[in-house]
């Protein structure tokens, strides 16, 4: 049971930092927001995924609050992905695409990015 409560807990909060991310940064006709909040979550999942799984320094359930819940509220997929049939919807096939080259990108280079820093900081490369 403790493991619900930490997903959803760590949604609720991941959901709260997106929110305010998009509050921040969106700008019309470029959802920078949801773009950041997809690297950034990108880049702690790698990070936690090396502390929580390769190294175990988190414990099942903080992994489970900070991995599944907190980036999982915090990273924005269906978000994203309405963002880029909107772009198409409305006739912006390039900014659609480029929406979707930039997001898919920069997300997979910081996911490998945290795993690598997280590899560094714990002293095993």
């Amino acid at each position: 049971m403790i493991s619900w409560v930490a997903v959803a807990v760590g949604g609720a909060i991941g959901s709260l930092f997106r929110y305010g991310l998009s509050l921040l940064a969106n700008q019309p006709g470029w959802s920078l927001g949801t773009w950041l909040a997809n690297v950034l979550g990108s880049f702690c999942i790698g990070m936690l995924a090396v502390w929580g799984k390769e190294r175990g320094l988190l414990s099942p359930e903080w992994y489970l609050l900070f991995a599944t819940g907190v980036m999982g509220g915090f990273t924005t997929f269906s978000t994203f992905s309405l963002e880029v049939v909107s772009f198409w919807g409305e006739g912006h096939y390039w900014r659609g695409i480029m929406y979707l080259s930039a997001s898919v990108i920069a997300g997979l280079l910081s996911c490998g990015a945290g795993i690598w820093l997280a590899r560094q900081i714990s002293g095993t490369a």
